[in-house]
């Protein structure tokens, strides 16, 4: 039975039952107390139990076939209006199910049961078609961005092919640098694949020597742009894939050092320990930027005008790693310009019990 039918029984049901008590209440508190045979007074006659009984039965049992039909039709109807809203939801389900993302149910309404259902439903349509809109732009740049090398690459051996006086050791140095590349970019959507999974183990991690170890990584790339690189502030600890933070303080200090002033900039990496959680900002010198090119620099592939590739530049999924693992930490990530130009990047962590 469908759940309108059932709801329509149960209301008719009740209906019977209501009346079927409110006739013991009569019987219990009136009837009983009445003689069972008539009795012939000076006043006339008085009617005995029976007599009563006689005379209610017909219109006991018309009363109750009233209230079965009255409760059937209105169950019907009112079990319809209550299950209204979730025939737009079940519609809506449908469509979604045929891979339709952008309808929404748009129930209008006093906020019940039915419409905090509608708005959740409509909540999780919208970050299905932003999270699928994103993943088919991941896959389109990744494809891309893989297809490059390998074009490069085949068109280097067929020029070494039709050039019998080609320099062999600048074309082995070529092929080995788009190599390197390809390389890079595989292992950099790998980790970003790990991170999306959380297939990590989680241990206390202080951030405050991971930004110690990137800047000393990072150094010889600093000193060779004449980058000022400062590394400073409190021990921080996170709760956390050391392994994976540390990609993180790399990926940040990497974008800071790579996208700044031709010469003279300034990189600056602070931590802090903040009431259960740990932080760890990284801010840079440079050209000034715009809030709409910020919001799409997480993105995958995406990079600014000044953000042109070059050899050093990354492969374009710095920041976009940077965000998978922050999101896979469950902590925050913020990014906002710097007065004067260049960019400041918050990542705010749980702290380690």
């Amino acid at each position: 039975m469908s759940v309108r039918l059932k709801l329509t029984l149960s209301y008719a049901g009740f209906l019977m039952v209501a009346g079927a008590l409110l006739l013991s209440v009569v019987w219990l508190f009136l009837l009983r107390y009445v003689p069972a045979e008539a009795i012939v007074t000076i006043g006339g006659f008085v009617p005995g139990r029976d007599d009563l009984i006689r005379a209610f039965v017909p219109a006991v049992a018309w009363a109750l076939l009233f209230l079965l039909v009255l409760g059937l039709a209105g169950g019907w109807f009112l079990a319809g209006r209550m299950l209204a809203p979730l025939r737009r939801i079940t519609k809506a389900t449908r469509r979604a199910a045929t891979g339709s993302l952008s309808h929404r149910i748009e129930l209008e309404g006093r906020r019940d049961e039915f419409r905090e259902l509608a708005d959740s439903f409509d909540a999780m349509l919208a970050q299905l078609e932003a999270h699928l809109d994103e993943q088919r732009r991941f896959a389109a740049n990744a494809s891309h961005e893989l297809r490059t090398p390998l074009a490069i690459s085949q068109a280097l051996l067929e020029v070494a092919r039709d050039d019998p006086q080609h320099d062999a050791a600048a074309l082995l140095e070529r092929l080995q640098a788009v190599n390197t590349r390809a390389i890079d970019l595989t292992e950099a959507l790998l980790l970003l694949s790990r991170a999306d999974q959380q297939s990590f183990a989680r241990e206390p991690v202080d951030l405050s020597l991971l930004a110690e170890q990137a800047a000393e990584t990072l150094l010889p790339l600093a000193e060779e742009r004449r980058i000022a690189l400062d590394t400073s502030g409190e021990v921080a600890v996170a709760q956390g894939s050391p392994a994976l933070l540390l990609q993180l303080t790399t990926n940040l200090v990497h974008n800071a050092i790579v996208h700044n002033l031709p010469d003279g900039g300034v990189v600056r990496v602070t931590t802090a320990s903040r009431p259960g959680a740990a932080a760890l900002a990284v801010e840079n010198t440079g050209a000034p930027l715009e809030a709409e090119l910020i919001s799409t620099l997480t993105e995958p592939f995406r990079r600014g005008g000044e953000r042109l590739r070059s050899d050093r530049a990354g492969v374009g999924l710095g920041l976009a790693i940077v965000k998978s693992i922050v999101r896979a930490h469950g902590g925050s990530l913020e990014l906002a310009a710097r007065d004067g130009g260049g960019l400041r990047v918050v990542v705010t962590l749980p702290s380690s019990p």
